[in-house]
């Protein structure tokens, strides 16, 4: 769902990605290979929530958004931590903004504090523009989104092909939530292991842990279930103006 560049995340060209595995963008959630602590924006990808459906434990709540949820809109805050160095702990970052998904592989990150950012994925193409470095990056879905949080979540079909990339196991219920575990099988990745909490029906919680020890967690606000999206939502034209680096 790459390295972390102090103050901001960038796109510089590296393989694999922290949550969605793109490269190294200017984002906590970025997906960059160093620990250093960039600034919260993400990936993916990572998105919302299941149907009205009963469930047992964290495995049955993500089929059932699997098999229910088309579509979702949702606010969204997400903490970064960067690792523990020295002994020092890492620190913090925090920002915030809007999410919106449509299955399959569309999904849509408006970061509106501290920082203005834009991620949107078209199903062809994953697009990032950080708007203080009027720049825009640009990179095929289908290189990023493997084993990653955004595969959990848009990209999946049925929990049986999720398996084929991820160890799925249910974890003990905390927090007031359900949890399942997802660990990459490939283990050349940046991400080390997501856990997503649902609450009841809805995704709660995204928790993701990558090989370099950062920290990013997302929690969702209230998401309206299987509303109809206009297609624009998942369209992206870089700015006039803007430099734009293809990847």
């Amino acid at each position: 769902m790459a390295p972390l560049l102090s103050g901001k995340p960038m796109f510089p060209p590296v393989a694999g990605l922290n949550l969605l595995t793109v490269c190294t963008i200017r984002s906590p959630m970025t997906f960059a290979p160093s620990w250093r602590f960039p600034r919260p924006a993400a990936v993916l990808a990572m998105l919302a929530l299941t149907a009205s459906v009963a469930w047992a434990d964290g495995l049955d709540s993500l089929q059932n958004f699997i098999q229910h949820t088309r579509s979702g809109r949702a606010d969204f805050t997400q903490t970064v931590t960067a690792p523990t160095r020295d002994g020092k702990p890492g620190r913090v970052k925090t920002s915030s903004g809007t999410f919106e998904f449509q299955r399959p592989g569309k999904f849509r990150f408006d970061y509106q504090k501290p920082f203005v950012q834009t991620i949107v994925a078209d199903g062809q193409t994953l697009w990032l523009y950080d708007v203080d470095l009027n720049q825009v990056t640009e990179r095929a879905q289908a290189q990023v989104l493997g084993q990653t949080p955004a595969a959990l979540i848009a990209e999946a079909t049925d929990l049986n092909a999720l398996k084929v990339d991820f160890t799925l196991t249910a974890e003990p219920a905390r927090d007031g939530l359900q949890w399942v575990k997802a660990v990459p099988k490939a283990r050349d990745g940046q991400l080390q292991q997501v856990q997503v909490g649902f609450d009841g029906a809805q995704l709660a919680a995204l928790e993701i842990l990558d090989s370099f020890g950062q920290r990013s967690v997302l929690r969702f606000g209230p998401m309206q279930l299987n509303p109809p999206l206009p297609a624009s939502t998942f369209q992206f034209k870089p700015p006039a103006g803007a430099d734009v680096l293809r990847q």
